[in-house]
């Protein structure tokens, strides 16, 4: 019976959805997560009577055949790239992006990854890294003698010495932007990296065309909404039981026919 194995790809369908919906729940308080949706196909289909095909010699045609679906597939997890509410944290290296942007972070492999969670701070040597003290290009170092750190919404790094009256700059972060922001390859601690399907970055400074602008002492939360989630949750649950209820009508049909004398 083929409802078996049908109803055997949406229980892996639905359990897929269960998935992402509980990493939806599980970062709704993860600094610029954006949320993941997933994605469903119908899988092939099997040609009983194939339409358009000749029923009879005068030239007649089949007008809408018999094609038995074979399940369903998950085709993507897309995510969106929405952007989250801002939360004060009063935080001077704390910088929320209004509008598109990445700011680009170094690896210790050399590599470029890049980030929307502006969760700053000061390494030993002054430089502005990431909370894994991973250095934020183009990199910039604030003096230890520095009063006081202010970034503008063009992303001026700018700062004070004790008795100084004049600001001084130290650097401007350099944000980058994509064709196709959910190409981007996920890798874990808040970080993306580039791919082929996110197309290459282009650089520039806040605030000019194309870039969104930054706010200093605030963080971008996720844009996760815990209602909706909670709703597919059921929903998704209530599609894998009535999955598992084909599964089980199956079988009891088979045993039904099983016992036939």
């Amino acid at each position: 019976m083929r409802s078996l194995n049908i109803a055997a790809t949406g229980m892996l369908a639905q359990q897929t959805n269960v998935e992402v919906i509980s990493n939806n729940i599980a970062n709704m308080n993860t600094t610029a997560y954006t949320r993941r949706r997933p994605e469903f196909s119908d899988l092939l289909y099997q040609n009983l009577r194939r339409v358009g095909a000749a029923s009879s010699d005068a030239g007649t045609i089949v007008p809408t055949g018999v094609q038995l679906g074979l399940g369903v597939k998950t085709t993507a997890v897309y995510r969106i790239t929405e952007q989250g509410s801002v939360q004060n944290t009063d935080n001077p290296l704390d910088l929320a992006i209004q509008g598109k942007g990445y700011f680009q972070v170094k690896l210790p492999s050399g590599e470029t990854a890049y980030t929307r969670d502006g969760s700053f701070q000061l390494s030993d040597k002054g430089e502005i890294v990431t909370h894994e003290g991973y250095q934020v290009m183009p990199g910039i170092s604030v003096p230890k003698d520095a009063v006081g750190v202010s970034v503008n919404a063009s992303g001026q790094v700018l700062f004070k010495k004790d008795g100084s009256i004049e600001s001084q700059e130290a650097g401007t972060f350099k944000m980058a932007i994509f064709p196709n922001e959910a190409g981007l390859e996920a890798r874990g601690d808040n970080l993306f990296m580039e791919t082929p399907a996110s197309g290459a970055a282009t650089e520039g400074n806040a605030g000019s065309t194309g870039f969104g602008t930054l706010l200093q002492g605030f963080l971008e939360t996720s844009n996760v909404n815990v209602v909706a989630e909670v709703t597919n949750l059921i929903s998704a649950q209530r599609a894998y039981e009535m999955n598992s209820k084909v599964i089980s009508t199956s079988d009891e049909m088979m045993s039904t026919i099983n016992q036939m004398k």
